[in-house]
């Protein structure tokens, strides 16, 4: 049988239907009640995986040289998940061998270097990394940028562009990479602009934007927003706390 509805209504209620946060969960005695308290754990679980899982860069690779990118495969100083985690500095620079091959290509000082990271959520990077540069790519073949492969890091934090970046002579690095997971989205991917990239930049010389999934900033909107700081960037010669976002909005629908 069916519990009856409370005497007076949580007012709550209504608001669950807006955002993914957790209100309005009820309370049995002095805690919640199972159901909240299992969803609770099956997103803590899920945010533990992510932040656990493997880059997938194989499958990566080959989507993006299907749609026509240059790819490189780079590995940061930490030589696997395990120390990934627990030494962030060995995240933020690149593995002899990965700076090496670097230092042996010849460049013809691009304008951009992307570069892909797993970070904390590999899943984000599977999931959102293409469908973001797949937005992003005709606007930029159409506005002229040069840029240099697309990077792809295993074990890699936000800093380690900025070596990328000088290593390739890029006057602008643009970082996709998984962001920490959360416990109602695991799968956030942000973007990191830093112009003129070389190691010791501070995230105040940075602009992000972040929360880039279907259930947050969609693909199309997302890209937009890039693309118009990507091209403020380049006028103005810098990026950071001098730079602000204020891109026009994007008419029509928009996923």
């Amino acid at each position: 049988m069916p519990s009856p509805p409370p005497a007076r209504p949580d007012p709550w209620l209504a608001l669950r239907a807006f955002t993914a946060a957790r209100i309005a969960l009820g309370r049995a005695g002095g805690s919640i009640p199972t159901g909240p308290l299992l969803e609770f754990q099956l997103a803590h679980a899920r945010a533990r995986d992510a932040v656990d899982r493997k880059l997938d860069g194989d499958t990566l690779e080959r989507t993006l040289r299907d749609r026509g990118w240059d790819v490189l495969r780079l590995h940061s100083a930490a030589p696997d998940r395990r120390t990934f985690v627990q030494r962030p500095d060995l995240g933020r620079i690149l593995g002899d061998q990965s700076k090496a091959a670097l230092e042996s290509r010849p460049h013809a000082a691009p304008d951009a270097v992307l570069v892909i990271a797993d970070g904390l959520s590999a899943l984000a990077v599977e999931r959102h990394a293409v469908p973001l540069l797949d937005a992003l790519g005709p606007r930029l073949a159409e506005a002229g940028w040069r840029l240099a492969p697309v990077c792809i890091v295993r074990e890699g934090r936000v800093a380690i562009g900025d070596e990328i970046g000088a290593l390739v002579a890029a006057r602008l690095a643009v970082m996709l990479i998984g962001e920490r997971p959360g416990l109602s989205a695991p799968d956030s991917l942000g973007v990191y602009l830093t112009w003129d990239p070389v190691p010791g930049r501070t995230n105040a010389d940075r602009n992000c934007i972040s929360n880039i999934r279907p259930e947050g900033l969609g693909y199309a909107l997302a890209a937009h927003k890039l693309f118009h700081l990507m091209t403020a960037a380049r006028l103005r010669r810098l990026t950071g706390i001098d730079l602000k976002e204020d891109a026009p909005a994007l008419p029509g629908p928009h996923p």
